[in-house]
């Protein structure tokens, strides 16, 4: 086939993707094409249009779901096939993408339509989702610089341009920096206390280095900065020098030579600061939450403190706790340093609760798991989650593919799921994304179905064995598909409101923070917690050890999230190069306040912070926990409920479904809480799962 536009794969949006056709070679050649058509259609709207729904909020609609189709399978496989001809061919047309997409938020001619609608008799027969499309179209044009003029305008796009540009340098130096650090280990006293599922997966990542007759017993293994290998790595390995070795790199990666992030990250403040001065704002902090559920940067600095009062002296406690226990068992410990810390709460874990993690794993097979998650969705949602695989091209052979169908085995959705770990190739991480949106105006006479990326980075399968789970990437996995339930669920017609788009930034992880939960319910747990060979269930005393466990060293893990939260908030509030020193300098004058053992001098977190600098968390880090105030209240109607009464509980799931699910950005954020929970949300949920409430 030719790379260029005749048939170009890339262009084709009468189905799903077709990911086994699609080159690097379609992207440029395919991208400016989509992009000269879409300018012309602009132009035509902007000089012939009628200032109502189907003639001018329609074909915006339809604009926008043509690039966002197109595009998003281009920004899909940067992250999950990143490779150099792919990273070429993304930097040569996204600016081009930029400049369309500036183009259509900042038209005047639309704006102003909009603004006539809204005015206009009409805009009272429109439903309440359109009525809400097109204020917020009309906010978010404002926010894009529809108000500016002349050189304002063009310093304004130059902006973004740059922008869009930093964020793609930074999630590569990233993952160079993640791919370029391994460890050859060859004496058995290197790799003393790791796991066996460990050492299966280092030799296997040996032999992919070269090492052919790497064997899981005898070596050689392989560590990486991956999360699979490292992690493990620090919770158990005996060597402390190792583990050191390990810590210092992954919180300096990206931060020197060729892959240093740190200059990206001054120019990436200094534009967003200038941006926010453009548009009229104070500060970047307070363009970001114009169009946030928080009202005000002072309330989720309250939001923030409350928390941290409760946090900060467990925090305390629990370091404490820790350096006793370490020291009674290793007299030479000096003191913890960070490299020991996930060691002995790994070895304080495993005497408190008598468990370790590697008794779990047996228990968490991928395809168990998901049988458990499936049902669960089924048990509470009334859907039926089938096995497609074939009937959708991928991108990768471990990819999978779902149709989701209700209770008159309609389908109503599908999804692709990625699960593991592939760091040659896949940035690390996990998240969902759209494919296709809900939508009737691109239904073809009828409503385009949603479908769902679903991606994560969990421990790959050894050889005949299959993937076994650590339970936190369990989790992780009930955290996606949680974003990917809102995608897919949605009832709302309109693209530019279904699912999870036009929700507010800070309420959208509600839903993915939600399913979280449903990892501990004895109901869901021994559905899906089940040997991997002999088909037995976890045995309920380890299950009882796994509930007890939950909440510990919850002090520190919720500080945690208090200090990335409050260091992106400051950056991007009150931070001034000229009077606070850099960026660095700001991250240590909040962990005195915010961590209770304070980052190394060398600790360069920030240089692969990629949620604030290459995602699009910046100045909404704290969303995690704004939204998890939502999510464990939402969570305690169905404790109220009962969750031992199945009939009680599939009503919990028909408002859920009706309201959170359902409804997405058609409706406030607020006012779909208050319809699913009849009142306002509160803190007390959330300190009480967390085992903080005082």
């Amino acid at each position: 086939m030719a790379a260029g536009t005749d048939d170009n794969p890339l262009l084709d949006m009468r189905g799903l993707p077709r990911f086994d056709e699609i080159e690097t070679a379609h992207v440029v050649p395919g991208i400016r094409a989509l992009l000269s058509g879409l300018d012309g259609a602009l132009d035509r709207l902007e000089s012939d249009h009628a200032p109502t729904w189907p003639g001018l909020v329609e074909p915006l609609e339809a604009l926008s779901e043509r690039l966002s189709y197109a595009w998003g399978v281009v920004n899909h496989l940067m992250g999950v096939r990143n490779e150099p001809a792919l990273r070429e061919a993304h930097g040569e047309v996204q600016p081009e993408v930029v400049a369309f997409s500036m183009r259509l938020a900042q038209s005047r001619p639309v704006y102003e339509g909009l603004c006539a609608l809204r005015d206009s008799r009409d805009f009272a027969a429109l439903d309440p989702a359109q009525q809400r499309i097109v204020e917020v179209l009309i906010r978010d044009a404002t926010l894009s610089g529809v108000g500016l003029e002349g050189g304002r305008r063009e310093r304004f796009n130059e902006i973004q341009t740059e922008l869009a540009g930093l964020a793609t340098r930074f999630g590569n130096n990233v993952l160079d920096a993640t791919k370029a650090f391994g460890l050859t280990l060859t004496d058995s006293d290197q790799v003393e206390g790791t796991p066996a599922s460990w050492r299966e997966l280092a030799a296997q990542a040996a032999r992919e280095a070269g090492e052919a007759d790497a064997d899981a017993e005898k070596g050689p293994w392989r560590l990486t900065l991956d999360q699979p290998s490292l992690w493990p790595f620090l919770q158990h390995a005996r060597s402390r020098e190792l583990r050191e070795r390990a810590y210092r790199a992954h919180v300096s990666r990206a931060s020197d030579g060729e892959r240093d992030n740190a200059p990206l990250i001054a120019r990436i403040l200094e534009l967003r600061r200038e941006e926010a001065a453009l548009l009229g704002f104070a500060s970047y902090a307070e363009l970001s939450l114009a169009s946030k559920m928080a009202p005000a940067v002072e309330a989720v600095e309250l939001l923030l403190a409350e928390l941290r009062e409760a946090a900060l002296p467990a925090a305390r406690r629990e370091l404490e706790e820790l350096e006793v226990f370490a020291r009674e068992r290793d007299s030479s410990l000096d003191a913890l340093r960070h490299w020991d810390v996930p060691f002995w709460s790994e070895r304080l874990r495993e005497e408190r609760y008598a468990y370790t993690d590697e008794e779990l794993r047996p228990y968490l097979p991928l395809p168990r798991v998901l049988e458990g998650l499936f049902g669960l969705a089924r048990r509470l949602f009334d859907v039926r989650i089938v096995g497609a695989d074939g009937e959708a091209a991928v991108w990768h052979p471990d990819v999978r593919f779902f149709r989701v169908r209700d209770a008159s085995d309609q389908e109503v959705a599908a999804f692709f799921l990625d699960p593991y770990s592939r760091p040659a190739t896949k940035r690390g991480g996990a998240w969902m994304d759209e494919c296709t949106s809900r939508s009737r105006v691109m239904g073809d006479g009828g409503v385009r179905l949603p479908v769902a990326y679903l991606v994560c980075n969990q421990t790959p399968p050894v050889g005949e064995r299959p993937s076994l789970m650590t339970f936190d990437e369990v989790e992780t996995l009930f955290h996606e598909f949680g974003h990917g339930l809102q995608h897919m669920l949605t009832r709302v017609d309109h693209g530019l409101a279904s699912g999870i788009r036009n929700v507010e930034w800070d309420a959208v992880e509600l839903p993915s923070q939600f399913m979280e939960n449903w990892c501990y319910d004895p109901g869901t747990l021994t559905g899906m917690a089940r040997h991997w060979q002999t088909g037995e269930p976890m045995p309920g005393d380890l299950q009882e050890k796994l509930r007890a466990a939950r909440n510990f060293r919850a002090g520190s893990q919720t500080l945690r999230q208090l200090f990335f939260g409050s260091t992106d908030l400051e950056l991007h509030h009150r931070f001034d190069p000229e009077r606070d020193g850099s960026a660095f300098d700001v991250e240590r004058r909040v962990a005195q306040e915010n961590t209770v053992l304070p980052p190394l001098p060398e600790d360069r977190f920030l240089c692969s912070f990629g949620h604030i600098f290459g995602g699009g968390y910046a100045a909404g880090y704290y969303s995690y926990k704004w939204a998890e105030v939502l999510s464990a209240d939402a969570f305690a109607a169905f404790e109220e409920a009962g969750l031992g009464d199945e009939e009680a509980l599939r009503e919990a799931g028909r408002r859920y479904r009706d309201t959170v699910l359902a409804l997405g950005g058609s409706r406030p954020a607020m006012e779909v809480f208050r319809a699913f929970r009849g009142r306002d949300p509160s803190t007390a949920a959330l300190l009480r799962h967390s085992g903080l409430a005082s």
